[in-house]
């Protein structure tokens, strides 16, 4: 059995799924988790966190057969890499210049997209179709479009909500660190609730006014995929989020790893 390790390198987490095949033409999500980014952690040290969140799991590295990496923190995928070599004994596949997608990137310079954005969009035109916006809420918040014909057109690029989060509070000293959450209304009654209110909403408003604009240009028929950690939270005060997909970005790797597997 096909046992498929998918590791999505992020700015701030580093997002890693399990895929059973029980056979060729069927993946089941068995496991995902979620760890922090450290760009000073060594592959040993990387390993042996792997082997704790496999262990906790009852499930061995021994199974894995095949590993997909997608990476937009360069200095990492090399450790990355012989993570993949020394724990499971696996050259990885590494979603770049010359990795089938199935999508034509019609970006000026098409090296200069992040692997994560041209994942999410496969994944979003796989589950949708086209024309198709995929949102994702990580450091940063990006818009990505697909044309109905499944051509990757490019996009948008927001601050993240944490990272807005993080500029505003080192700037401003009378404001202090609050969790995000909906609050009861949109005009707060202290700095919390102003700060959740305007964090919340406001980066809510954005994604509905983006999602116009691009539609203006894309065309009013496209749907639009939420995916990242505040995905649910931020789309459920959108306006036009169609659904919400937590592991688009692991998915659009599995697929990525069904285009480049070789045939039997």
């Amino acid at each position: 059995m096909t046992t498929l390790l998918v590791i999505d390198i992020g700015n701030t987490n580093v997002s890693l799924g399990l895929f059973d095949y029980p056979d060729r033409s069927a993946a089941r999500l068995a496991e995902h988790w979620r760890i922090g980014t450290h760009r000073e952690q060594t592959s040993d040290e990387m390993g042996l966190t792997l082997r704790a969140l496999f262990r906790q799991a009852h499930r061995d590295c021994e199974e894995v057969t095949d590993i997909a990496i997608s990476s937009v923190v360069p200095p990492l995928l090399p450790i990355w890499e012989r993570v993949s070599t020394k724990l499971f004994g696996r050259e990885p596949l590494v979603v770049g210049p010359g990795i089938r997608t199935g999508l034509p990137v019609l970006y000026e310079n098409p090296r200069e997209v992040g692997a994560d954005r041209i994942v999410n969009s496969l994944a979003a035109f796989e589950l949708l179709g086209g024309p198709v916006i995929a949102v994702d809420f990580g450091t940063a918040t990006t818009f990505d479009c697909v044309s109905k014909g499944g051509e990757y057109l490019g996009g948008a690029i927001f601050p993240g909500i944490h990272t807005s989060m993080a500029a505003l509070f080192d700037r401003a000293s009378m404001l202090h660190q609050v969790e995000l959450m909906r609050p009861r209304s949109v005009i707060g009654k202290t700095t919390t609730t102003a700060l959740q209110s305007g964090l919340l909403y406001g980066f809510a408003g954005v994604v509905d006014a983006m999602v116009a604009r691009i539609r203006g240009e894309l065309g009013a028929d496209a749907r639009v995929v939420a995916t990242g950690g505040l995905a649910g939270l931020v789309s459920a005060e959108c306006s036009v989020i169609d659904r919400v997909e937590p592991f688009l970005t692991l998915e659009g790797l599995r697929l990525i790893f069904e285009k480049n597997r070789p045939n039997p």
